[in-house]
């Protein structure tokens, strides 16, 4: 794939981080402290570096959200300044306290992506209090779950999400003292410990000094999945606003004015980190679109919004390549400075269309709900390598490891091997504990490292590229081989939408590979199409690495962040136990083809 040389940023707005080298040798995260305000007495609060210093500054009036409603709810945006969204979060923290919650008691949302949510996140950070938001489309299993675990205190949702979702589900929730129903008119509640949220929001004091707040004061509940057993709880702190700061402006290049634009909902990290938190203290305007994915919805939105940065996923990204460019092309978006990706790897086909069809290419980075934060990106002042999730912020120790006879770990550092991406512990963002999970939570670090899970490689330039799960990569007659590397192959054939890679059990060379894709538009499964895909990767992989088999999927099962699922589609093609599936994301009905 050809290097996007982009050395003076893009579309000739020079880059925050203009020089990558020289930013890197300087940097260090106590300087970048100073760039926020702070708390008397030297704590960090989340909700005060986000709205309350600039509600006091000269971005009080400029709106921190822009929230585009359901067409089928009428379609109304609401906005709300920053001077708007301190009074309401402090109203929301003076209604917790009403309530008697308070430090370390533990606040659920399950609510679509509306104004309320994001007001509740700041209010339960102002209260020392936990927040843990989840995705509304949850079934009532997941949402029990994870409000069990939790501990819930306090859940803050819509009627109709409460009587279907959770109503049923307070015998097994001791925990839940008050619900608070972000559309019931005052006096409408009526069951004990339910209340209208409008009502306590309208009694509430539009004043709140926020308390003294630790940088190591706990301030997020993020589940993430498991492949097995119960979801884990990864728990993260005040003192991550100082590198959701940083990542903002460096990785994605936010600066105040700009127009953002995350996809992502909170109810996955991305959501909350770089839909809330990021942004808000970048002093930006975030877009925040309540409806669910359409394409002409999206471009029509990137266009009238004048959208300068836009985050957002690799599946949303094939999606937009499904629909074609015929589409794209009925727009314009001449603000669009700075397109980014995370959420699984970015295939090099869908940076390099990015570039030749909305005419900026994305910029793959990659991070873990347990780094908190963007660790490795692809910056607006850096060459682009297709396909490669690009440099380590400034401030973070990358490498990778690989493991010794006696558990311990050590670095490699000749190029281009294949090993374990670790990071040096310490960052701000870095999550403290698996909750109620010690031991899983201490077998992630070794020999003074954070061991990620991931394998990749670092190339001679100093570029990271994924490999694979270290539980997903295929062992075949001697070879090892990764799975995205597979899949990358067949997306540049275009017929192929997504594909997904495992290893089959082969009782001769161990395992083959197997892929499972969904076609594009205008393409139908067929032996002979089967078979050209197979000859293509043959070409571009050699034997050795080529799929063996290929199964044709309508679609393939992802959880709602938008990474494939592979293993679920080894669970599936092997008849084994599927695990923990309240991440995934809902599948069609159609029968494979």
């Amino acid at each position: 794939m050809p290097i996007i040389e982009k050395r003076a940023g893009v579309r000739g707005v020079e880059a925050n981080l203009r020089d990558y080298a020289a930013t890197v040798a300087s940097f260090s995260w106590s300087a970048a402290r100073a760039e926020l305000d702070g708390l008397p007495g030297g704590g960090l609060n989340i909700a005060h570096e986000a709205v309350d210093r600039h509600a006091r500054g000269p971005r009080a009036a400029t709106v921190a959200l822009r929230c585009l409603g359901r067409t089928s709810a009428g379609g109304a945006t609401r906005e709300l300044t920053y001077a708007e969204l301190s009074v309401q979060s402090n109203r929301f923290a003076n209604a917790l306290r009403t309530l008697g919650v308070g430090k370390g008691d533990t606040v659920f949302a399950l609510t679509p992506r509306v104004p309320e949510l994001y007001v509740a996140a700041l209010g339960t950070w102002k209260a020392l209090a936990l927040f843990c938001p989840l995705f509304s489309a949850f079934g009532p299993e997941p949402i029990e779950t994870r409000m069990r675990l939790g501990a819930a205190r306090v859940l803050v949702t819509t009627a109709t999400l409460y009587a279907r979702k959770v109503a049923p589900l307070r015998a097994k929730l001791p925990a839940l003292q008050a619900v608070l129903l972000i559309d019931a008119p005052a006096g409408a509640a009526t069951e004990a410990g339910v209340h209208s949220l409008p009502d306590l929001l309208a009694r509430a004091s539009p004043d709140y000094v926020v308390p003294s707040t630790s940088a190591d004061d706990p301030a997020l509940l993020h589940f993430t999945s498991g492949t097995t057993g119960t979801p884990k709880g990864a728990v993260h702190v005040h003192g991550a606003v100082l590198e959701h700061h940083v990542t903002g402006k460096l990785a994605l290049d936010l600066r105040a004015g700009d127009v953002f634009w995350c996809t992502a909902d909170p109810g996955w990290v991305t959501g909350t980190s770089y839909g809330i938190i990021a942004p808000l203290t970048n002093g930006v305007t975030s877009i925040v679109d309540e409806e669910d994915f359409d394409a002409a919805r999206w471009y029509s939105t990137l266009e009238a919004q004048r959208v300068n940065v836009w985050y957002t996923a690799p599946t949303a990204i094939r999606m937009l390549i499904k629909a074609g460019p015929e589409l794209a092309h009925r727009y314009r978006f001449p603000a669009l400075r700075f397109a980014a990706s995370v959420g699984e790897p970015l295939h090099a086909e869908a940076v390099i269309w990015g570039h030749e069809v909305l005419g900026v290419p994305f910029h793959d980075n990659w991070w873990q709900t347990e780094t908190g934060g963007i660790m490795i990106a692809n910056y607006a002042s850096m060459d682009i390598k297709p396909g490669s999730m690009g440099k380590p912020i400034p401030g973070i120790v990358a490498a990778i490891v690989h493991q010794r006879a006696d558990g311990e770990v050590e670095t490699v550092d000749a190029p281009d091997t294949v090993g374990e991406l670790a990071l040096k512990p310490g960052w701000p963002s870095m999550f403290r504990a698996y909750l109620g999970q010690d031991e899983r939570y201490r077998k992630c670090f070794r020999s003074g490292w954070y061991l990620s899970g991931d394998l990749a490689r670092r190339d001679a330039d100093g570029y990271y590229w994924f490999v694979g799960r270290a539980d997903d990569v295929i062992k075949s007659a001697g070879h090892l081989i990764g799975p995205f590397e597979v899949e990358s192959a067949l997306l540049e054939h275009p017929a192929v939408a997504e594909a997904g890679v495992i290893g089959k059990p082969d009782p001769t060379v161990l395992e083959v590979v197997k892929a499972f894709v969904s076609l594009r538009a205008g393409y139908e499964p067929s032996e002979a199409l089967n078979r050209e895909l197979v000859a293509h990767a043959r070409r571009r992989l050699g034997p050795a690495v080529a799929p063996r088999e290929i199964q044709f999927l309508p679609s393939l099962p992802k959880t709602r962040s938008g990474k494939i699922m592979r293993r679920l589609l080894k669970a599936r093609e092997l008849g084994l136990a599927e695990g923990d599936l309240s991440m995934l994301e809902p599948e069609p009905a159609a029968a494979p083809r």
